[in-house]
């Protein structure tokens, strides 16, 4: 199993490591193969490959067994290439954060001087920015459990997510996409600030079956969030509404992880399980959250449901922002670690846990 990973701030990624098991160099996950072809090869042959090659990225997209399919996948090849053959390097990372006091309740009102930044185990080289962000726009991926374990709940959890879309959701300025997932993902709605159109494809869901968590993470952090590259600051976040069990997924969890790290996803959790008992499937949501910087959430009663969503609408508008340079900043592929602490006392600090360096 692949080691815990954090997000990135950094946006050049080495996809070969994700799937270790392919050994001809091939990446069909983002609607491209290419394969690595020995010496030997006359001219004409090159030639003839050369302009054969676009048609090839075009036509290849990805498939698997239990991925959902955008209805403008067919357009997305431009956006997947781009991905790929980034030349640039980077060296800024950026991290939003939330900082409560020791009741759990948001401070709004600190400085950069309030807080300590340790990159790799080392001060940042330069801070280039920090500022609260509460108005940032929000791209969010709602994904809703529709196995057969959540039956008992499962009407009450589409109101309280359509409820919590009217409140989140701005036209003109945010937008979200619907989930569902039980062994297989299906997209009933894309991305949209249209606030109707997300509670009817809420609407469309049906509950049954298994449970794949992991692949519905992973599929809609590389098929969604890892393509949505706006050319300003925006809040990537998915609220999961599960009881965290799976039985189902080819991904793992820490495979999910990665794919949420890397396309700088924060995942909130609120659990369907009403069992009062701490099971497996919390501590999974759990780590979901706490490894992507967000929040899990155990609502005992069904009335909690809302009271979750409206604590993740309040902390997506109550985080800080630091944009800094790292020290003696390498593009190795290498993972490092992200450290922000509160140097007041009594104040605690909830940050995603790092980035992949890009490679080179």
């Amino acid at each position: 199993m692949a080691s815990p990973r954090s997000a990135p701030g950094v946006h050049l990624i080495n996809w070969s490591t994700l799937w270790p098991w392919v050994g001809v160099k091939k990446l069909d996950g983002l609607g491209m193969k290419y394969t690595r072809f020995c010496g030997g090869v006359a001219a004409a042959l090159l030639a003839a490959l050369a302009s054969a090659l676009p048609a090839f990225a075009q036509t290849d997209t990805y498939s698997a067994s239990n991925a959902y399919v955008s209805p403008a996948a067919a357009d997305d090849d431009s956006q997947a290439s781009s991905l790929l053959t980034i030349h640039k390097r980077v060296d800024e990372v950026n991290v939003l954060f939330i900082a409560t006091d020791k009741h759990g309740k948001f401070v709004r009102d600190l400085g950069q001087n309030d807080f300590a930044i340790l990159d790799d185990h080392k001060p940042p080289q330069s801070i280039l920015n920090f500022r609260r962000e509460t108005d940032l726009p929000l791209h969010l991926g709602l994904l809703i459990d529709v196995s057969g374990s959540v039956h008992s709940r499962f009407d009450f959890e589409q109101n309280a997510a359509i409820s919590f879309l009217q409140h989140s959701v701005r036209v003109g300025f945010d937008k979200a996409f619907v989930v569902g997932f039980n062994k297989q993902s299906q997209m009933p709605q894309d991305y949209t600030d249209n606030v109707q159109l997300l509670s009817d494809g809420i609407h469309k869901l049906q509950d049954g079956g298994g449970t794949a968590l992991y692949d519905a993470i992973f599929h809609a952090c590389k098929d969604k969030f890892l393509k949505d590259r706006p050319d300003h600051p925006v809040r990537k976040a998915i609220v999961i509404v599960s009881d965290g069990e799976d039985n189902q997924s080819e991904f793992t969890r820490a495979q999910a992880i990665e794919m949420a790290q890397r396309a700088e996803v924060i995942i909130y959790a609120i659990s369907t399980d009403d069992s009062g008992l701490i099971l497996r499937g919390d501590k999974v949501l759990e780590q979901l959250a706490e490894a992507t910087g967000g929040r899990a959430f155990f609502p005992f009663k069904m009335k909690d449901i809302k009271n979750s969503f409206a604590a993740i609408e309040d902390e997506l508008r109550s985080q800080y922002v630091v944009s800094y340079k790292p020290a003696d900043f390498d593009a190795d592929g290498r993972y490092r670690s992200i450290e922000i602490s509160a140097l007041k006392k009594d104040l605690q600090v909830r940050a995603r846990k790092g980035y992949f360096a890009p490679q080179q």
